[in-house]
Parts: structure tokens; C-alpha cells; sequence
């Protein structure tokens, strides 16, 4: 029974769910997978799968690169990989607005949010030492 306990504690705080940066990139990426229902069904092999796949990937490799932070180069290449993936993210939003498949108003309220993620991500890559 201790062993159990012990075992749901450890899951219950892998800290990459902690992460400010981490539960805003997987609550923005949500907000994709919404919106992108809505866009045609021609697109949904590239500008749907994309804008999914990009944002998704900012969390993942969050995760991942928070699993192997006691390697610092490892942790800043994929702080780097999450940055470029949340960079992608907002060119496909740029492509949503320019086929008219969301509102000025949605984009910028997107864009807003994406933002705040990149700067949340370069505070973690210019203080790797806090995140040991």
C-alpha cells in the first residue's frame, strides 16, 4: 500500500505539469484543436494537422527536455525545439486569418497567448539553473 502511494505521489508531481509555461502551451494548444474543427475539410491534412501538430509539440517537448534537465545542453535544445515549434504554430495562425478561416479578433487574441508562451520560454532558457 506504501509502495502505491508512493507511486501515485511521483506521478502527481512530474514537474513538467507545473511548468506556467507548459499548462498555458497545453490550454492555448486546446484552443487550436477547437477552432481547427471549424476549418474546411480540404485542409485538414495541412493547415488543421499542422497548427495541431506545432502546438502540441511545444508541450511535448516541454515535457521531455523537463525529464532531462540535469543535462543542461539536452534542456536548452529542447526549450529551442518548443520556442521554433510555438514560431510555427504562429505562422499557421497567420494562414488560418489569410484563408478567412477565423476572425482578426481570434487570431490576436491567439497571438497573444502564443507570445506569452515564447517569453516564457526564453526566461527558461536564459535561467536554466532555476529549473534544476
Amino acid at each position: 500500500m506504501v509502495f502505491q502511494k508512493r507511486i501515485i505521489f511521483n506521478l502527481k508531481n512530474m514537474g513538467f505539469r507545473t511548468l506556467i509555461a507548459y499548462k498555458k502551451a497545453f490550454d492555448l494548444s486546446m484552443e487550436f484543436f477547437k477552432i481547427s474543427k471549424s476549418f474546411p475539410k480540404e485542409e485538414i491534412y495541412s493547415l488543421t494537422d499542422q497548427i495541431r501538430r506545432s502546438s502540441r509539440s511545444v508541450c511535448i517537448n516541454l515535457a521531455e527536455g523537463y525529464r532531462k534537465r540535469t543535462y543542461p545542453k539536452h534542456f536548452y535544445s529542447k526549450l529551442t525545439d518548443a520556442d521554433s515549434e510555438n514560431s510555427e504554430t504562429l505562422g499557421w495562425l497567420e494562414f488560418a486569418l489569410a484563408c478567412n478561416y477565423i476572425s482578426k479578433e481570434v487570431k490576436n487574441n491567439l497571438e497573444i497567448k502564443n507570445i506569452e508562451i515564447g517569453k516564457l520560454l526564453n526566461y527558461m532558457m536564459n535561467n536554466l539553473d532555476r529549473f534544476r
